[in-house]
């Protein structure tokens, strides 16, 4: 059973993290949104506090949604991917479209993209002995010597905990991840068109949504928008967030029509 954590009441909201992430990311905007919905921000196979499986691909998240879905009687739902998370709720929306009020995609397009950079990054976590250290800096000062960009560092880290023997470990499944990596790095999913409300936010200083990945999105989301959020890279619910929950609120509100309950 995926680990998820849940707020508030009314319409269900779905939020689904990126590769190396987990719903701890998303708990402040996750509780923003609450207010007015009933949020549930769910950890992936592989992720976070949920189940570690060999098996790594959409049509194995997918399957997971659909249970989560069924366990915890969510009729309709909203959902809001980002990333790797997005791709997820893409590949659920393609089978499922009639079991979704709409869709919400965050900095990701449906196309191939190379993963050589996430394959380096588990490379190197994979080859830190990190039960030997003592503490956090300790990690981060290694890891800073092949990994110099420190918002990377930091995001990695959050999945860093200690275990019940006290030792460091990763929330992620490196040794998964790494031999599955191949199976979310494509879009198989992209099947006809789908007319699902849909809205795709990009962060304005991101490159993984380009002009061409535009034209693919209309050709095949029939029911939707591109909207940018200036000034955020990759991780825009993080890096400009209020900017980010004004988007999500007015798809909701607007093109969704699910109002507001306070």
């Amino acid at each position: 059973m995926m680990f998820s954590r849940i707020y508030g009441k009314g319409q269900a909201v779905i939020i689904i993290h990126g590769l190396f992430g987990m719903s701890d990311n998303w708990n402040s905007i996750g509780k923003k949104i609450s207010d007015n919905f009933n949020v549930h921000i769910i950890d992936l196979r592989n992720h976070g506090r949920s189940f570690h499986n060999n098996n790594f691909s959409y049509h194995d998240m997918s399957n997971d949604l659909q249970e989560y879905l069924f366990q915890h009687n969510i009729q309709k739902p909203i959902l809001i991917g980002h990333s790797l998370g997005g791709k997820v709720a893409m590949d659920f929306c393609f089978k499922n479209a009639e079991k979704v009020k709409g869709l919400i995609v965050v900095d990701i397009a449906p196309k191939t993209y190379n993963v050589d950079f996430h394959n380096k990054l588990l490379n190197i976590l994979n080859s830190l002995p990190i039960s030997n250290y003592n503490s956090r800096d300790e990690i981060d000062k290694v890891l800073s010597k092949s990994i110099t960009e420190l918002s990377i560092r930091s995001f990695l880290m959050k999945s860093l905990y200690r275990d019940g023997d006290k030792s460091f470990n990763w929330r992620f499944n490196i040794e998964v991840l790494k031999k599955e990596l191949s199976n979310i790095k494509n879009a198989d999913f992209l099947n006809g068109e789908l007319t699902l409300p849909t809205v795709f936010i990009k962060g304005g200083n991101s490159n993984y949504i380009n002009s061409v990945d535009e034209s693919l999105i209309s050709k095949h989301f029939k029911n939707s928008r591109i909207r940018e959020v200036v000034g955020a890279g990759h991780w825009v619910h993080a890096e400009k967030p209020n900017l980010f929950y004004d988007e999500v609120i007015t798809f909701i509100t607007q093109e969704l029509g699910c109002p507001l309950q306070n």
